[in-house]
């Protein structure tokens, strides 16, 4: 089990949600869900995506950002945030084996409060005039960057 760990704010929608818990759980990375979800956490959806790979996944729900980013203070770990409104691309970024890679709401994002709390802000750089990738593509590419730079030495 890698120490890096992938958190998800509040997300919308729970085919995504099941895909990233089963690359988590074939990669050995731990998952937050910081609540509330856009969808009920039994949805047919999310165990349909996420397969029998559910199981497998050391998987925390947060029931809000508060308790989340208590949990967070109390390890010590840095906060990771993908977002479109970050200048630094997640290449150019040095990752660390116990980061928290955080990833915002497919519809919207993450809020100010929780922007501001991120230790660091990364950028999947993409040709202009496009909105933004799927939040499973997005997780995978960063968290195969992190994974290339801590873990697959």
């Amino acid at each position: 089990m890698n120490l890096l760990r992938i958190a998800l704010y509040q997300p919308d929608i729970a085919g995504n949600t099941g895909t990233i818990l089963r690359l988590a759980a074939c990669l050995g990375l731990g998952v937050d869900i910081i609540e509330p979800a856009g969808f009920d956490i039994s949805d047919r959806n999310l165990k349909r995506a996420g397969m029998d790979y559910i199981a497998s996944v050391d998987l925390v729900r947060h029931v809000n950002w508060e308790q989340f980013e208590s949990w967070r203070a109390s390890t010590g770990r840095r906060l990771i945030l993908a977002s479109t409104k970050a200048a630094e691309r997640y290449t150019d970024f040095t990752f660390r084996s116990d980061d928290v890679l955080l990833f915002g709401r497919e519809s919207a994002g993450v809020p100010d409060h929780v922007h501001d709390r991120a230790d660091s802000r990364i950028l999947i750089p993409m040709v202009e005039g496009q909105r933004s990738i799927n939040i499973a593509m997005s997780v995978a590419m960063i968290t195969g960057e992190a994974l290339r730079q801590t873990a697959w030495r």
